[in-house]
């Protein structure tokens, strides 16, 4: 507006600028919208990828949409069995938040069976309802949940189902006060939007946790228990990665030849999908019948195995390393123990010894992985131990990754067993992991570790069973 006097009088002129004014401000409310819609969905995915649970991402879904869509919000979860929760809530007045989580702890237990929340998830429909109070608070009982729904005093709401793939998963419920105009028809879109997105990403969530169950189920059930030789202790970790869904090519195995002698094994399959889990059964399968039989050593079982790969046209590769525990009644006398080994292509071996020395158990020059040139030389080594050395066999899971090289994982992994070398065989597997590891696994991890208690005392109770069984047969 302008004015200034003249001759004439006062001369004034002005420009209305309502309507720009109004264009500007659905503007911005879209822009605002749209950053909401973006900001819910990159949070949530991130939460429940990184393990945070339904829970904690819905509460952060809550906070995030107070106010613009709501002075205050509830957000509800139907679980697997059918059962309604309110998991998450908030207010845009922090004095009302505790109010607000209090209510959502009261309301499910006192609502009547037409409530717009339970209405709007029987028929997985929007339900708007212009005065709250006559809709809900009205019918509440008497005491805490009454009293906390009018402290509230909420005027209107929106309750929206949240469904995907033809299930209600849950329920978002939007509120406004008496002095706030009831949600439009763009908020109301955006709150539809917004139900659909965290519904599907619920749902891709358990898809994808219900696979990961499934992998890791086929995977555990691939991999057997240890045997016990004597005065031998063997424990075995599998461990699978956090974000991954799929089933992997890790495998580890110990058994006993007839002749008493013990074999171990670790192994890699190329891939992480259904096809490197098949080749892994296979290959742990083709070793062990292959490996149980008197006489080839740890190099020639590796020879066979590759043979069989290619003759077999699996178009496998694996990384794997053997170790036979030998021993003969002379040494057995001289509380010594001999570890035959064999590698192709596999993390090294560490072998702790009795006086805390650390020895990584590699060739001058590294041996081809299995799959690649079935003709490739391969060679047995052999090292003499005192008793109570320790063999750690694991995979390239522990020691790299995108944040770790191989060389600098392996070094922290020597320093981490010169640590724990005095804890309990189980103890140090497990803290191992965590050392290596304290923000979650990026790969599949499987350890397979021997312990070599001296002979010259009775067997300790950590070895297992006292009795072994004889695999030799009639003599």
């Amino acid at each position: 507006m302008r004015a200034w006097p003249g001759p004439d009088g006062l001369s004034v002129y002005f420009l209305d600028v309502t309507e720009r004014r109004r264009a500007e401000e659905r503007s911005r409310r879209s822009a605002a919208r749209l950053r909401l819609v973006a900001d819910v969905t990159t949070g949530l995915s991130s939460t429940l990828v990184g393990g945070g649970g339904e829970e904690a991402a819905l509460q952060g879904v809550a906070e995030s949409v107070v106010p613009l869509l709501g002075d205050w919000v509830i957000v509800s979860l139907v679980d697997a069995d059918g059962r309604m929760r309110d998991v998450g809530s908030w207010h845009h007045d922090p004095e009302l938040r505790p109010t607000t989580a209090r209510y959502a702890e009261l309301r499910l237990a006192a609502l009547q069976a037409d409530a717009p929340i339970l209405r709007a998830l029987a028929s997985g429909q929007l339900r708007t309802v212009d005065d709250v109070g006559a809709a809900v608070g009205r019918s509440l009982p008497a005491g805490e949940v009454r009293d906390a729904f009018w402290k509230l005093a909420p005027r209107s709401a929106v309750t929206l189902p949240m469904s995907a793939r033809d299930r209600t998963l849950g329920a978002l419920s939007l509120y406004r006060s008496a002095d706030r105009a009831q949600a439009d028809e763009n908020d109301v879109a955006t709150a539809r939007d917004l139900a659909d997105r965290i519904a599907l990403a619920l749902d891709n969530s358990r898809l994808h946790e219900q696979q990961r169950r499934l992998a890791e189920g086929l995977q555990r059930s691939l991999l057997t228990e240890p045997p016990q030789p004597h005065h031998a202790e063997i424990v075995v970790r599998y461990r699978p990665a956090m974000e991954v869904a799929e089933v992997g090519g890790d495998w580890y195995d110990a058994f006993l030849q007839p002749s008493g002698a013990t074999m171990v094994v670790i192994g890699d399959v190329v891939g992480h999908d259904t096809a490197a889990a098949a080749a892994m059964g296979q290959l742990r399968g083709m070793l062990r019948g292959i490996a149980y039989r008197e006489g080839p050593g740890p190099a020639a079982v590796l020879t066979e195995l590759d043979a069989a790969i290619q003759g077999l046209g699996m178009g496998t590769m694996a990384t794997a390393a053997i170790a036979r525990v030998e021993q003969t009644q002379e040494e057995r006398a001289a509380g010594l123990t001999r570890l035959r080994w064999s590698n192709a292509g596999h993390p090294p071996p560490l072998l702790l010894h009795a006086d805390g020395r650390i020895e990584e158990l590699t060739n001058p020059r590294a041996e081809l992985m299995l799959g690649v040139d079935p003709t490739a030389r391969r060679t047995d080594s052999v090292v003499t131990v005192e008793r109570g050395a320790t063999l750690l066999l694991y995979t390239d899971g522990l020691v790299e990754g995108r944040d770790l090289p191989l060389d600098e994982g392996i070094a922290r992994l020597r320093s981490a067993l010169a640590e724990l070398a005095d804890e309990p065989l189980a103890a140090l597997c497990d803290d191992v992991i965590e050392r290596l590891r304290p923000e979650g696994l990026q790969d599949d991890v499987a350890l397979v570790a021997v312990r070599l208690h001296p002979e010259d005392r009775p067997r300790p109770a950590e070895a297992g069973q006292q009795r072994v069984p004889d695999l030799t047969g009639p003599r």
